[in-house]
C-alpha cells in the first residue's frame, strides 16, 4: 500500500503526468481508472503505447499515447518494478527501464 508520502506522486494517485520540457512543468494528467499504480515503462516503438508496470497493483497497463486510455490491464507477478520496451535506439543499457548510451 502506498505511504502517505507517495499519495502525492503520479504512483499514489494512479496518474501520468505529461511534461512539457520546454516550459518545464506539467501541462496534463492522464488518470488511470480503478486507482491503480503506475511506475517506470516505456513507449512502443511506433509512439502509439506506454507501457507501464503497476507496482503496487500486480499488473502491467498499455496506455494510448494520443489520449491517455488504458487499453489494456496485464496480471503480473507481485510487484513489478519497471519495464523496458525494445527496441530502443542506443547500444548498452545503464539501466533496469532502458537507460542508453
Amino acid at each position: 500500500m502506498p505511504t502517505a508520502l507517495e499519495s502525492k506522486d503520479n504512483r499514489g494517485e494512479g496518474s501520468i503526468s505529461l511534461i512539457d520540457f520546454a516550459r518545464q512543468k506539467v501541462v496534463k494528467k492522464w488518470e488511470l481508472p480503478g486507482g491503480d499504480s503506475p511506475d517506470m515503462g516505456g513507449i512502443s516503438t511506433d509512439g502509439k503505447v506506454l507501457w507501464v508496470s503497476g507496482r503496487y497493483n500486480s499488473e502491467v497497463y498499455a496506455i494510448d499515447t494520443t489520449d491517455g486510455k488504458l487499453l489494456a490491464r496485464i496480471p503480473v507477478g507481485h510487484g513489478p518494478h519497471g519495464l523496458c520496451v525494445y527496441p530502443q535506439p542506443g547500444r548498452y543499457s545503464l539501466g533496469h527501464t532502458g537507460i542508453f548510451r
